[in-house]
């Protein structure tokens, strides 16, 4: 499943399609009819976390891409689209998203606050969202969107290596300054993933995530599915600390 900084990634490659009127749609998307847009300008593009935002007069096409969605430019792939934009200048093609059609105002939907990578995010929102749940596991709280919009499993991973935090610690048993710590690693790990990302060698910096032995310890990371969300978890009993 695309994290963050992809999702920041993709906005940048199609942005060249802002301010371009679209000439056809099509797709098999059962949330709404391609044909509606159809005649519109694509004013602006958005992110929020994982959600990719199209958005037009009056009404925004959110694509979540899941955990096996693409898109190609000017590119036909061998599958159907489940949306596809003829735009003025190209061609944008959406496969295996998840597409809806957003009437609201942006500002109505989403909290800006949340997101890990925009200027407008909140320290202090995230710790009282957290404090709020003290029960949780902290592999679960990471995985939240509503508090750390963008965070996927490798940044999860990592991040939690980094802050020598074992998975299965208690949101409760955390300090507002390991919080702090672990908040500032999350953003800063976020921005070193989409710089990786961008020059092919984000898997080349993993300490964690899909690594068989703790680059600190030397001994075998343990594998397993923990917490509600039962994603992978890979982490260090010698190291990684339980709260």
């Amino acid at each position: 499943m695309p994290e963050g900084p992809s999702i920041i990634i993709a906005q940048e490659k199609l942005e060249h399609f802002v301010h371009h009127r679209v000439m056809a749609a099509d797709g098999y998307t059962k949330s709404m009819d391609p044909q509606l847009l159809e005649g519109k300008t694509l004013t602006d593009i958005k992110t929020w976390g994982k959600h990719l935002l199209l958005c037009f007069h009056q009404l925004t096409v959110r694509v979540h891409f899941m955990l096996f969605g693409s898109y190609k430019i000017d590119e036909r792939g061998k599958k159907n689209a489940v949306l596809q934009l003829e735009f003025t200048n190209g061609i944008l093609y959406f496969y295996i998203a998840k597409i809806e059609l957003i009437e609201k105002p942006l500002d109505e939907v989403y909290d800006w606050q949340a997101d890990i990578m925009t200027d407008k995010w909140s320290t202090a929102k995230a710790i009282k969202k957290i404090r709020s749940k003290p029960d949780r596991l902290i592999c679960d709280v990471l995985m939240d969107q509503q508090i750390f919009s963008g965070v996927g499993n490798i940044i999860k991973n990592e991040v939690l290596f980094r802050c020598k935090i074992h998975p299965e610690s208690k949101a409760s048993g955390i300090s507002d300054k390991k919080l702090k710590e672990l908040i500032n690693e999350t953003i800063k790990y976020s921005f070193e993933f989409l710089e990786q990302k961008k020059a092919n060698t984000l898997s080349r910096h993993w300490q964690a995530y899909e690594q068989e032995e703790c680059p600190r310890n030397h001994i075998p990371f343990h594998k397993q599915e923990l917490g509600k969300t039962k994603r992978w978890c890979y982490y260090c009993n010698k190291c990684q600390k339980v709260y």
